[in-house]
C-alpha cells in the first residue's frame, strides 16, 4: 500500500539559510579530482630568522645545557660563517682551522667553566672570573719578566706589555657585545667596566691589603709616585678626546659610536689606534728622561 503525497513543508529563513550553507559544503566532482601539495623550506626566511637569532642578546640563545655540549662546540672546527647567501652551510676554510688551532687551548679551558644553566649563572659567573684573574695575573707575570729579560723599565712595560696583554681579551668582549647588540653601549660599557676592575684588582685591592698589613706591623707603607701623575694627566686627556669623537659620531649621525660607511670606521680605528701609539710613546720618553714630566 502505497503512502499518499505529502507536500513539502514551508522552510523558515533560518531553516534556509542552513541548507544554502550545506549545499555549499558538499563535495563537487570536478576536471581534477586529486590535489597534490609539496611543503618546501624558505631558505631566506630561515636565514632572516638565524641572522636575527645571532643579533640577539638572550641568555637563552648563548647558554647551554650541559659540559658535554660546551666541549663539542670547544673542539669542533666551524666556519666563521654558519650560512652563505644560498642558506646553505658554509665548510670551514683553511683560515678556520688554523686559527682553530690555535685557540683550541683556551677554548677548551673555558670550557670547563660550568654552563648557563646552573645556579641560575652564578657558577658560571663566580668561575668566569676567577678564571679571568688568573689569566690576568699570569700575564701580568709574563709581561714583567719579559720586560725584565729584554732591559725596560718598569713603567714602560706596564703601559706596554701588561696593559696590551690585559686589555685584548677586553676588545674581543667588546667586538662580541657590539655585534650581538642593536646599540654600542654594552660594547663600551665592557671597555670602561673592565679598565676600572684592572685598576681596582691591580692596584687599588693590592695597595689596600699591603697598606692594611704594614700598618698592623707598625710601618708605614710607601709607594714612589714616579711617572704616575704624569701618565695619569696623559691619560686623561686622550680619553676625553675619544669619547670627544663618539659623542661627535652619535650627534652626526653616521651610524652610533661605532660601525657606520667605511671611510668613518678607518678614521675612526686611526684616530683611536694614534692616541694609543702616542701615549705609550710620550709614557716612554717620560720614563727615559728625554721629556720631562710633571
Amino acid at each position: 500500500m502505497m503512502k499518499p503525497d505529502v507536500p513539502d513543508r514551508k522552510l523558515t529563513s533560518d531553516e534556509e539559510e542552513a541548507k544554502r550553507i550545506a549545499e555549499m559544503g558538499k563535495p563537487v566532482l570536478g576536471e581534477h579530482s586529486k590535489l597534490e601539495v609539496i611543503i618546501e623550506e624558505s631558505y631566506e626566511f630561515k636565514s632572516t630568522v638565524d641572522k636575527l637569532i645571532k643579533k640577539t642578546n638572550l641568555a637563552l640563545v648563548v647558554g647551554t645545557n650541559s659540559w658535554r655540549e660546551q666541549f663539542m662546540e670547544a673542539i669542533t672546527v666551524s666556519a666563521d660563517e654558519d650560512e652563505d647567501d644560498t642558506g646553505e652551510e658554509r665548510l670551514p676554510s683553511c683560515f678556520d682551522y688554523v686559527m682553530h688551532f690555535l685557540t683550541v687551548f683556551w677554548k677548551v679551558l673555558f670550557a670547563c667553566v660550568p654552563p648557563t644553566d646552573y645556579l641560575n649563572g652564578w657558577a658560571c659567573f663566580t668561575i668566569s672570573i676567577i678564571i679571568i684573574g688568573l689569566l690576568t695575573a699570569v700575564i701580568g707575570d709574563l709581561a714583567s719578566h719579559f720586560g725584565c729579560t729584554i732591559g725596560l723599565k718598569d713603567s714602560v712595560t706596564a703601559v706596554v706589555f701588561v696593559a696590551l696583554g690585559t686589555s685584548v681579551p677586553d676588545t674581543f668582549a667588546s667586538k662580541v657585545a657590539a655585534v650581538q647588540d642593536t646599540y654600542a653601549d654594552a660594547s663600551i660599557g665592557n671597555v670602561t667596566g673592565s679598565n676600572a676592575v684592572n685598576v681596582f684588582l691591580g692596584i687599588g685591592m693590592a695597595w689596600s691589603v699591603a697598606a692594611i698589613y704594614w700598618h698592623m706591623k707598625g710601618k708605614p707603607f710607601v709607594v714612589e709616585a714616579g711617572s704616575l701623575a704624569f701618565s695619569v694627566t696623559l691619560f686623561t686627556i686622550f680619553a676625553f678626546l675619544a669619547i670627544s669623537v663618539l659623542l661627535y659620531r652619535r650627534r652626526a649621525h653616521i651610524g652610533g659610536e661605532l660601525g657606520g660607511p667605511r671611510g668613518h670606521r678607518l678614521a675612526t680605528s686611526a684616530f683611536l689606534f694614534s692616541l694609543w701609539f702616542l701615549y705609550i710613546l710620550f709614557s716612554s720618553l717620560e720614563a727615559y728622561c728625554h721629556i720631562e714630566g710633571f
